[in-house]
């Protein structure tokens, strides 16, 4: 496997970013990115977002390239977290942050506050109810703010907290976004 992303689109389109080869690294492929960025492109510009397993840090670059205010992408693999600091150092922007941090326990001690969050931990964990669960019921995702989800199979979604927006499937990944209520 190739251990290169490409940004698709935005400022920063084409240009190529590196990764490590790390066990459960899976960036997310280029037409599920597409997609995604598609349902966001009224959302995006000026929005705070935080990329909360963010491995190659493609979605967070991606979000960074389309105008997003502030983009932190979190990572607690140690190679992951060397490479995306570098590609960081690379734009040189004040907008970009990378933390090597556990990724839950910072949603349960974090003060800060984002208006989308991109949730593609590595499937063969459980992450994805730990973290659903924090975003639902502290203020760090704001009220009317967006998380993307990525993982092998449909997840259940209290409905009283979040709304569907949008889902889809492209091979094992079932992508979706919500609006938190």
């Amino acid at each position: 496997m190739k251990q290169t992303i490409r940004i698709i689109g935005g400022q920063f389109r084409g240009k190529k970013l590196h990764f490590p080869s790390v066990e459960g690294l899976r960036p997310t492929p280029d037409r599920v990115r597409e997609t995604l960025f598609n349902w966001l492109m009224h959302d995006i510009r000026d929005a705070l977002c935080l990329d909360a397993f963010a491995g190659s840090g493609a979605l967070g670059f991606e979000a960074y390239s389309r105008g997003a205010a502030q983009v932190l992408l979190l990572e607690q693999n140690p190679s992951a977290y060397q490479h995306l600091q570098k590609q960081v150092t690379l734009f040189n922007s004040p907008k970009l942050n990378v933390r090597n941090v556990d990724t839950c326990k910072f949603l349960e001690q974090t003060k800060e506050q984002f208006d989308i969050v991109f949730l593609d931990p590595p499937f063969a964990s459980n992450y994805h109810s730990v973290c659903i669960n924090r975003l639902a019921h502290a203020p760090l995702l704001k009220t009317g703010g967006l998380l993307y989800i990525e993982s092998s199979q449909e997840i259940a979604m209290e409905e009283s907290i979040w709304q569907q927006l949008k889902s889809n499937r492209a091979g094992q990944i079932v992508y979706s976004l919500y609006m938190k209520r």
